[in-house]
């Protein structure tokens, strides 16, 4: 069987709990995948909805493992506060995500080719709003989508004109109005040959961020990892995790701070990275018109970028050893 897209399937069953007087009911397993909202409702009139993404992956003995969802419910948690909602309760996070992988045994593919079983936890406000304010009922839901590679080569971006967000808003936050923003931009990429937009900070136009999907880090000419370091992008737990992976298991040095525009002239490699892009290799940067190549020096399997994806993608997968805690293995009986 061919590895699948990086697309909605539709799977057997999701979760579903729901908010309301003030608490959150007990949540269940469900065979109905779509949503019933009012006309009115609080995430259509005024988008209250935050969601996550994780991957759980079948090894070839059969185990079915998470990687480190306690994050991912932990900066739920904090997306909720952000956005005014009520946070479900971390344990109930974690509770709801074995059940619909155990639920859903059957089609979690092998984690071979890329292949993985892309979760995604979101919750929304359902109840009917016109004035502007939070909703006071909210559902939060799981369902599951057997999924292949974001990315299948290297990537093209060029820099974005557009702001993805703006200073001290919802930047830091997963919430979905902030992909909202990218949507015009990656339409006009894709149309003019780009994989995706590298936006640059709102206040000043001079420092890297991330794109629409994903951070991003650099590779210096002696071997650093430099990623930027912001309050208005993602705390992706990927690239927590890529620096935990190369400092602590490579010994590569590596470094968090402001990365301005004009340095990326001087990076031998650069890639992005997250739950859906795992980490893939970024073959140029577009600076209207000035075009920055990378992996000019070495090839791709020789990188260092190569080296902590290996590294990184062994652990997700169970057969490298990994820090206390990272692993989830999801009992099946």
């Amino acid at each position: 069987m061919s590895s699948p897209e990086f697309a909605y399937r539709v799977s057997p069953y999701r979760f579903i709990a729901r908010y309301r007087n003030g608490k959150w009911e007990e949540g269940h397993l469900s065979t109905d995948e779509n949503v019933i909202l009012n006309e009115s409702a609080c995430v259509l009139q005024y988008s209250q909805n935050v969601f996550e993404g994780l991957k759980a992956r079948k090894t070839e003995d059969g185990r079915i493992i998470v990687f480190r969802p306690d994050r991912n419910a932990a900066r739920m948690k904090d997306s909720c506060i952000r956005m005014a909602m009520p946070p479900y309760p971390e344990d109930l996070f974690l509770k709801a995500v074995d059940d619909v992988i155990r639920a859903n045994a059957d089609v979690i593919p092998l984690c071979t080719d890329g292949s993985s079983f892309y979760l995604r936890p979101f919750m929304f406000g359902t109840d009917p709003v016109l004035g502007v304010r939070p909703a006071s009922e909210y559902e939060f839901r799981i369902f599951g989508s057997p999924v292949g590679r974001y990315f299948s080569r290297m990537i093209k971006l060029r820099i974005c004109d557009l702001d993805r967000v703006a200073p001290h808003g919802t930047g830091h936050v997963k919430a979905g109005l902030n992909y909202a923003m990218s949507l015009y931009a990656i339409t006009e990429a894709h149309a003019l040959g780009y994989d995706e937009n590298l936006y640059l900070d709102s206040a000043t136009r001079t420092y890297i961020e991330e794109t629409g999907g994903a951070n991003i880090f650099f590779i210096t000419k002696e071997g650093k990892l430099v990623t930027p370091k912001s309050d208005t992008i993602l705390p992706s737990i990927t690239r927590d995790s890529i620096l935990a992976v190369a400092s602590g298991y490579l010994g590569i040095e590596t470094e968090e701070r402001p990365i301005a525009l004009e340095e990326i002239k001087e990076f031998a490699e650069c890639g992005l990275c997250g739950t859906a892009a795992v980490i893939s290799p970024v073959e140029s940067i577009d600076d209207h018109g000035t075009v920055y190549r990378f992996f000019s020096d070495v090839t791709e399997e020789e990188s260092v970028t190569a080296k902590i994806k290996k590294v990184l993608t062994e652990m997700q997968e169970g057969a490298h050893p990994s820090p206390e805690g990272w692993l989830h293995e999801v009992t099946l009986t």
